[in-house]
C-alpha cells in the first residue's frame, strides 16, 4: 500500500465487505423467519450465499424483497404486541378499573357495601379500609399543625 489510490482502494473494498455482511445477516433473518419456504431451498439459498455471494444476494433482494419488508413489518408488529401485553401484565389494572370492578361486585350482590369501600380504599392507595379521621394514628401532628 504505497499509493493514495490503494488506500482508496482498501477502503472501498473494507465497505463492500462490511454492506455485504449487513445484507447477508438480513437475508438470513428473514430466510429463517419466513414459514412458507421448505428446508430445502432455505438450505439453497444458504449454500449459493456462501458460494456466490454478491449475486446471490442481488437475487434475493430482486426476488424477495417486498417480503422481507412484509415479513420484518409483521415480526416488528409482534414483538410490539408481545412487550405491550408484558407491560400491562405487570402494571395490573389502574384504581379506576379497579373501583369499577368492585362496582360491578357490588351491584351484582358479591359483595357488600363495606367490602366495596375496602376495595375501593385499596385501589386508591389507602392503606386501612377507611380515610384517614381525626382519631387515626398518625394524624394528630396534622391537626395541631393546622391548628398553629
Amino acid at each position: 500500500m504505497d499509493t493514495f489510490w490503494d488506500y482508496v482502494w482498501y477502503t472501498i473494498l473494507v465497505f463492500a465487505f462490511v454492506a455485504y455482511l449487513i445484507i447477508l445477516f438480513q437475508i438470513l433473518t428473514d430466510l429463517f423467519r419466513d414459514h412458507t419456504t421448505s428446508g430445502v431451498a432455505k438450505a439453497a439459498w444458504v449454500i449459493c450465499l456462501v458460494i456466490f455471494p454478491y449475486i446471490t444476494a442481488l437475487v434475493y433482494l430482486i426476488a424477495r424483497g417486498k417480503g422481507m419488508a412484509v415479513r420484518s413489518e409483521h415480526a416488528h408488529a409482534e414483538a410490539k404486541q408481545a412487550a405491550d401485553d408484558y407491560i400491562r401484565q405487570v402494571a395490573g389494572k389502574s384504581p379506576a378499573e379497579q373501583i369499577a370492578d368492585a362496582k360491578a361486585l357490588y351491584d351484582a350482590g358479591t359483595i357488600d357495601a363495606s367490602e366495596f369501600d375496602q376495595l375501593k380504599a385499596r385501589a386508591l392507595g389507602h392503606n386501612g379500609a377507611t380515610p384517614a379521621g381525626p382519631g387515626t394514628p398518625g394524624t394528630a401532628d396534622r391537626g395541631d399543625m393546622a391548628a398553629r
